[in-house]
């Protein structure tokens, strides 16, 4: 939890950046070349991150990779500040998050929507259309399947989730139930 905590933190301040210099998709590509750098060579990840290894040899590392990378002067004090805090560790959580603050920036929103049954091509886009006017924003829609909701749909846009399961119902009848109350 602290994690992401911090990781918001690092991850907002470049977005602020981003946003004031007008780079924030630039920032958002960097962020995916660096993220692909740590996903093809382990050993680089291992390298910068484990306290084993000597610090200075650790930040030559880095100072090394993001030269021959050609990141951005912004990026690459952007890097060394998080290695420099002992959070280089986190990139991938602030990366995740960055992207959904480059997301909302642009007015794209991340939404998921879950169904007991699969939903025809037709029905996805309505909702889409539906929570599109609803939220003024442009959304892009994770569509997944869960049996266990028995029927009916869960929808879920940031800290909002619009429960219409079979499920969700039963369950608030088994309480209002237990509390002795009428149907």
């Amino acid at each position: 939890m602290k994690n992401l905590v911090v990781s918001r933190r690092y991850a907002k301040a470049l977005i602020l950046i981003g946003k004031e210099d007008g780079k924030a998709e630039n920032y958002r590509e960097e962020f995916d070349k660096a993220i692909k750098l740590f996903d093809d060579n382990a050993d680089l990840e291992h390298a910068l991150t484990n306290p084993l290894f000597n610090k200075n040899d650790r930040k030559n590392v880095l100072k090394a990779v993001t030269e021959k990378t050609g990141f951005s002067d912004i990026m690459k004090s952007f890097l060394s500040l998080l290695f420099d805090k002992g959070r280089i560790g986190f990139l991938r959580d602030v990366v995740r998050l960055y992207n959904d603050f480059a997301d909302e920036l642009k007015g794209i929103v991340h939404a998921s929507l879950v169904s007991a049954t699969e939903l025809s091509s037709e029905s996805v886009e309505k909702i889409k259309e539906a929570l599109q006017k609803k939220t003024g924003k442009n959304i892009i829609l994770d569509v997944e399947q869960d049996p266990s909701l028995i029927g009916g749909v869960v929808t879920k846009i940031g800290d909002l989730m619009l429960d219409g399961s079979v499920k969700t119902q039963l369950a608030n009848m088994r309480e209002t139930l237990k509390r002795g109350e009428s149907v």
